[in-house]
């Protein structure tokens, strides 16, 4: 073999390896990407795809279906009517945003008579409410009424510091006209350093035996950090029985909550 020809293997070698060097530095960080928590590949200390460990999404084994413990529906007036669910989330630091649901309506024969879909927030380790107003039945009257979540909820991690920190507070609680036109007033005070946008106050209303009598609901455009606001809830018609206890549920969407 001559010098020529060496030199030109030579160089050949160098083309190849510098090809392997540069094939080598885009294929291998490929292949040894760190873990993510949305890279659709069980890895890290994740417990399921994507789910579990350090990711803030659970795995459903994980998490706890939310109980709904009634629903009714309350006339507003003939031929309207407000619906609520009242749930329990157990899971104490999990939420889930822009959860389908249901409503169905039948009447004393279970016949169809309507129905009203939505979307929620799901609030971390608490009761909560799911309010739908002036459903219209016609000339029906709903009997039975129904719930249900129509899609499966991503469940997401929600900061335990965040949730010990978000104080809603209701005071200054006056019902009057129960005779005549019934209202409702309150304060709500947002008794933490966090801006809450959109939020929906729903008040059910009950009787001696602890059941409902009434719903209504009010909403806010947002509750500044250690702001107090005066809301009121009226009815168009007097209650079927004497009301004893008020109770009001705030919705809010969690995730859109942030410090001011």
């Amino acid at each position: 073999m001559n010098w020529a020809l060496r030199r030109q293997l030579f160089y050949v070698f160098i083309v190849i390896l510098l090809a392997l060097l540069i094939a080598f530095l885009i294929i291998f960080p490929q292949f040894n990407k760190p873990p993510t928590c949305s890279d659709g590949i069980q890895n890290g200390n994740e417990t399921g795809i994507d789910c579990g460990g350090s990711c803030p999404n659970a795995c459903l084994s994980q998490v706890i279906k939310p109980a709904v413990l009634w629903e009714r529906a309350f006339e507003v007036v003939p031929g309207r009517y407000n619906a609520v669910a009242y749930i329990v989330n157990y899971n104490k630091t999990y939420a889930a945003e822009k959860v389908s649901y249901r409503f169905r309506f039948a009447d004393e024969n279970n016949i169809f008579i309507a129905s009203r879909d939505g979307v929620a927030t799901i609030p971390p380790g608490t009761s909560f409410a799911i309010f739908e107003p002036a459903i219209g039945v016609g000339n029906s009257i709903p009997v039975y009424t129904t719930f249900e979540f129509t899609s499966t909820p991503n469940w997401i991690q929600v900061s335990q510091d965040k949730i010990n920190q978000l104080k809603i507070l209701f005071s200054n609680i006056t019902l009057s006209g129960e005779n005549t036109a019934p209202k409702l007033s309150a304060t709500v005070t947002n008794g933490s350093l966090f801006k809450i946008p959109d939020l929906n106050v729903v008040s059910i209303l009950y009787d001696t035996s602890g059941n409902a009598v009434s719903v209504s609901n009010t909403y806010l455009n947002e509750l500044d950090p250690l702001q107090a606001l005066d809301i009121n809830f009226t009815w168009p018609q007097l209650f079927s029985t004497p009301v004893v206890k008020k109770e009001f549920l705030p919705i809010y969407d969690i995730f859109s909550v942030q410090l001011q």
